[in-house]
């Protein structure tokens, strides 16, 4: 009887010793080994953010990207070498993936500020909330727990595994967003992040033959404009960040609503969406389901909803925890783990 008790309390030790691990993420992690981090991220992303606001919403789809794939572990700014030449950044899925030089340039700053002593994970998650900040004229704010440390596997089949595809059904988004503990309310509010950014026609290619009750013909007519332009040419996300010209020639109607400045983070993804003015099916897909069109109407009207939501998200996407066993470190550079040789 002892043994099972003993074997019992032991299992019990472990599990709590499990969840420790889960729970290490803290605020004010730095406080002592890096005060003022914080400030060095804020003031690289607003210089960077000023220069291109694309840059600012790579921020935001970065975080996505690295924490659904392995938690967020800074797995998916590592390049490819000759001993790993499939990387997270070499999979399809991370196709037009940006900002990796704002992230460098972030790290070498904190490396000279206090060497050795901020992940390159931490820096994703608080350049994807100062990035978030700024594209949302300081709407959206949240602040993240820091503490994560840096994964030393970086797989593109994971990405292609992990993160969900543009042509998903919203039966397939529900159980990859499920898969991650992501209810449908919050798979329709991160989402919303489609209202910046830009996507490539290869990701929206059967749009272009989508019937009308999927897609105002009048933009599908603008998208395949855009798409004849090149190999495989980006466009906004937000039709409301579209070419004037463009819109003029095919989508004249929708010229006032216009926006001067592009890349801006607001619930306008929602009203495309609702008008059938969105570029993936993944984002169509959000309409074809009770639930998550509830929601996509329930955002639509109330904006400052969707900002405190979103907010919220980005803080549950940023603690999602690497896996069981898995060994972190600080890397020294972003793009490598430790004990590879960095050549600039």
């Amino acid at each position: 009887m002892k043994v099972s008790v003993a074997a019992a309390a032991a299992a019990l030790l472990l599990l709590l010793l499990s969840a420790a691990d889960a729970s290490e993420l803290k605020l004010g992690y730095y406080a002592k080994t890096c005060r003022g981090w914080e400030n060095v991220v804020k003031d690289h992303v607003a210089k960077a953010v000023r220069a291109n606001r694309a840059s600012g919403a790579a921020l935001v789809r970065l975080i996505f990207h690295d924490c659904f794939v392995r938690g967020c572990d800074a797995s998916v700014l590592l390049d490819p070498t000759p001993a790993n030449p499939h990387t997270e950044k070499t999979a399809p899925i991370n196709i037009g993936l940006a900002a990796f030089e704002v992230i460098d340039d972030i790290k070498a700053a904190l490396e000279e500020r206090c060497p050795g002593t901020v992940s390159c994970s931490d820096i994703v998650v608080l350049a994807a909330r100062d990035a978030s900040s700024i594209l949302s004229n300081g709407h959206v704010h949240f602040d993240p727990p820091a503490g994560r440390l840096d994964g030393k596997v970086s797989r593109a089949a994971d990405a292609q595994r992990d993160l969900p595809d543009s042509t998903f059904t919203i039966a397939e988004l529900i159980r990859n967003f499920r898969s991650k503990n992501f209810t449908v309310e919050e798979l329709v509010i991160l989402s919303g992040a489609h209202a910046v950014g830009v996507g490539h026609c290869s990701s929206f290619r059967a749009r272009l033959t989508s019937p009308p009750s999927q897609i105002v013909p009048a933009y599908r007519n603008l998208l395949t404009g855009r798409c004849a332009e090149g190999p495989d040419p980006v466009v906004p996300n937000n039709v409301r960040d579209e070419d004037p010209r463009a819109v003029a020639a095919a989508f004249p109607s929708f010229l006032k609503k216009l926006r001067r400045s592009g890349d801006f983070l607001d619930n306008s993804y929602y009203h495309n969406n609702l008008a059938r003015i969105v570029t993936f099916n993944s984002d169509w897909q959000l309409l074809t389901e009770k639930e998550a069109l509830g929601h996509v109407k329930e955002y639509a009207e109330n904006g400052t909803l969707w900002d405190e939501d979103f907010s919220e998200a980005l803080v549950k996407l940023s603690k999602l925890p690497m896996p069981p066993r898995s060994k972190g470190e600080i890397r020294s550079h972003c793009r490598v783990v430790n004990g590879h040789h960095h050549h600039h």
